[in-house]
């Protein structure tokens, strides 16, 4: 599959860029091993991370479905990583076999999308929430959910995670010690406990 795709493996060192706002691509990424940043950038440079891509997690598929589109987004190593990149005309058109490889390929795309689809609604209903507390609240409370426990490891340092959430990294330090402070939440680093 991988030689049907034009698959072609990429190692990265942390802090370069993989996809820049502004470039054109035809190929998806998937992340094999280490941690990749989706983020948005505006004209001053203030930086909001959309999501954190870890291994098995895909990236740029959107822009590479539509080739015309150049990236809205930069994909930033943010630790050494090594990615796989696939033409996703070599994905949605199927090989001269039709093989059942193919289609699950396929089929497993169109999965992705929709669970991005799903991420980017919870992120947008983190941001519409009012205060830095009602936003913690709403991400950790997801968070919790997706992990089944009430106490877990999120994929984010305290600032990229205020960077996720568009709060200034001093409000989000405050809220968190005044939340843990309260009886609220435990945590240390990016380890959290809901009480």
């Amino acid at each position: 599959m991988l030689g049907c795709l034009k698959a072609r493996e990429r190692t990265y060192k942390k802090g370069e860029y993989i996809y820049r706002i502004g470039d054109e691509t035809t190929a998806l990424g998937v992340v094999i091993s280490g941690k990749a940043l989706v983020e948005t950038e505006d004209y001053w440079g203030n930086v909001n991370i959309l999501v954190a891509a870890v291994p098995g997690d895909m990236f740029a598929e959107a822009f590479a479905c539509m080739p015309d589109e150049a990236s809205r987004v930069n994909v930033v190593a943010d630790t050494d990583c090594t990615v796989v990149l696939m033409d996703v005309s070599r994905i949605v058109g199927t090989c001269t076999s039709a093989c059942s490889f193919h289609q699950r390929v396929v089929r497993n795309l169109l999965t992705v999308l929709a669970r991005k689809n799903l991420a980017l609604t919870q992120k947008n209903e983190h941001l519409t929430k009012r205060s830095t507390r009602e936003k913690v609240l709403s991400y950790l409370s997801i968070q919790s959910r997706k992990t089944g426990s009430s106490s877990f490891d999120i994929p984010f340092n305290r600032q990229q995670l205020a960077d996720y959430l568009s709060v200034e990294r001093s409000a989000l330090s405050s809220c968190l010690s005044k939340m843990q402070k309260d009886g609220v939440i435990r945590f240390h680093k990016s380890h959290f406990e809901l009480m």
